[in-house]
């Protein structure tokens, strides 16, 4: 079988040597950017391919052999859904190879705003010896969980163990050890009234796009910390910006409408506000998650 590996993957000697050893003929393209549908009888060969973003700087048409497509980042969001249906190609996402640094990074960006960390840093840079009466406990809060999958349950289970009361949303309203309870998506605007951390861990869909808006920001609980590390897009950036200023007390941002975050945006300067370059899902462990996703569906499905 022969397979197309593109994308940061391809440093990954070990892995791609793994799948060699299956008896794969592979072919390697770092930079996903690359326009490969030139080489149009040469595209055509390929029956898997191995990938991030590459569709979405190739044509995937060209790809007229193509029988599967391995994505190494767990959402689906940058390949061309209806056509991969419609052409009955088999489409497996990262699922769960990066909820475990995500989930870390949301508590360390909430513990960062609780605990004033931005203050003591620059007390520190200035030597400035100067205690804070007002810091803030995990311990007894309500952090709510949209979007119930694998980002989410690890969410659930790293606040939990602060002595955090765990809500979720999710469409599917599941029951599941981990929450209090899950609501319907329909409660939204509910949970948000009644939670004290609100982490966005839901996929980017048409019925995703911008779900955190105006509307339910502004009714979102007083002194509330919204946490991005999924979409930018299931957030309404200028709504947020607006409560900000208002009704939340901060943000913890990982991910934007627009990437790179553009210098004009106010985000940059505000004091309640974490911004990090779509970075929470790096960790050490990523690497050999993913490899055992992709052989194990190689050796399944190839």
């Amino acid at each position: 079988m022969k397979i197309l590996i593109s994308g940061t993957i391809c440093k990954n000697k070990e892995t791609v040597d793994k799948i060699k050893e299956l008896g794969h003929t592979v072919f390697l393209v770092e930079d996903e950017t690359l326009p490969l549908e030139k080489q149009n009888d040469f595209l055509s060969e390929f029956d898997w391919v191995i990938c991030n973003g590459l569709f979405l700087y190739n044509d995937i048409t060209k790809f007229s052999s193509l029988k599967a497509i391995q994505l190494t980042s767990a959402g689906l969001d940058r390949v061309p859904l209806r056509y991969i249906e419609e052409r009955g190609i088999k489409l497996f996402a990262a699922a769960g190879v990066y909820s475990v640094p995500m989930a870390e990074f949301a508590v360390c960006g909430v513990l960062q705003l609780y605990k004033s960390s931005r203050f003591f840093y620059n007390n520190q840079k200035a030597k400035t010896w100067e205690k804070k009466r007002d810091l803030i406990e995990l311990f007894g809060k309500t952090a709510a969980i949209i979007g119930c999958g694998n980002a989410g349950d690890e969410c659930a289970k790293r606040f939990s163990a602060f002595g955090c009361d765990i809500v979720g949303v999710d469409i599917e309203t599941k029951t599941s050890p981990l929450y209090s309870k899950i609501f319907p998506v329909s409660e939204l605007e509910n949970v948000m009234k009644k939670s004290d951390i609100i982490i966005l861990t839901l996929p980017l869909t048409d019925k995703t796009k911008k779900i955190v808006n105006a509307d339910n920001l502004k009714r979102a609980k007083n002194g509330a910390v919204i946490v991005n590390i999924s979409r930018g897009g299931v957030l309404d950036t200028e709504a947020l910006i607006a409560s900000l200023n208002s009704n939340l007390k901060g943000a913890v941002l990982d991910v934007f409408e627009d990437e790179p975050l553009p210098s004009s945006s106010p985000l940059w300067k505000m004091e309640n506000v974490i911004i990090t370059p779509h970075n929470a899902f790096v960790g050490d462990g990523n690497e050999k998650r993913l490899e055992n996703i992709i052989l194990s569906n190689l050796k399944k499905y190839g």
